[in-house]
């Protein structure tokens, strides 16, 4: 195993942030995400739960090829705690793998809403801010690149197929999933702080200074307990728009729908 992970450490000049790769890719991506879910939006739960399994399977099969390449080739044998599989991008994960096993409809609102919300955000913003996708190692470029394309699909499939952001109250839900998560991330943090010596940050709360533009300013001025509200804050902020917009496209496509099969009734 050790060998073929050497052997896939292959070594490149990484793509340029804004270069006419990353472009094409995140172009080309988003659409044929918005497509693929737009062909799959009337899937009933059985077949459902076959995609959420397939994402979720492909995202746990990669994760587990990226811990192990740090492991063996790139840290020489030591873990790299700052990839610990619970960052925000790595929530979708767990939940696509657990979503078709819940019998509780209220409890999968609740996941549905988060996906199609902050980890939706979370897909979009990493290919405007890209400087953690493109890497030297050209598995781990493809690997990051497909990933949070990945997220991007899920959360435009989930909104597409009316699982979610149907009503702009239930963004609440999403929000309460979120501070779950967060009290887990800063617990993780604590706990494995002095093992990590001081590198593990999930969902970048601190105590560790956050390595984002603005809030690492923040936190290095103020200390990480000052920004930890602050970005808490703008992540709910810019959920609350991404989840407002998809509410507006959701609405309109049922609307649309609606008065198409009015006029079909008056015509017969």
């Amino acid at each position: 195993m050790e060998e073929f992970l050497n052997w896939t450490a292959w070594l490149i000049d990484p793509p340029k942030p804004y270069g006419a790769f990353h472009i094409l890719f995140t172009l080309l991506g988003f659409t044929g995400c918005w497509l693929l879910a737009g062909k799959l939006k009337n899937t009933d739960e059985k077949q459902n739960n076959i995609v959420l399994l397939t994402v979720g399977l492909f995202l746990f099969l990669s994760e587990i090829y990226k811990q192990l390449l740090y492991y063996y080739v790139i840290n020489d044998r030591n873990y790299a705690w700052w990839i610990f599989p619970f960052q925000m991008c790595s929530i979708p994960m767990y939940f696509c793998l657990a979503l078709p096993f819940i019998k509780n409809v209220k409890i999968k609102s609740y996941l549905y809403n988060f996906i199609a919300s902050f980890n939706l955000m979370g897909g979009f913003i990493s290919f405007f801010e890209p400087s953690g996708l493109l890497n030297r190692y050209l598995m781990l470029t493809i690997h990051s690149l497909l990933w949070h394309m990945t997220l991007v699909f899920v959360g435009f499939y989930i909104v597409r197929s009316k699982r979610a952001a149907t009503s702009f109250k239930d963004f609440k839900q999403a929000v309460v999933v979120f501070l779950i998560l967060c009290f887990m991330a800063f617990n993780i943090n604590l706990l494995f702080y002095d093992v990590s010596n001081g590198s593990i940050n999930m969902f970048f709360l601190g105590p560790v200074n956050s390595p984002i533009i603005v809030f690492k300013d923040i936190a290095r001025t103020y200390g990480w307990y000052v920004n930890l509200p602050i970005y808490i804050l703008a992540n709910c902020l810019g959920a609350e728009i991404f989840y407002y917009v998809l509410c507006k496209i959701n609405n309109r496509e049922i609307i649309h729908k609606t008065s198409g099969k009015l006029r079909f009734k008056k015509a017969k």
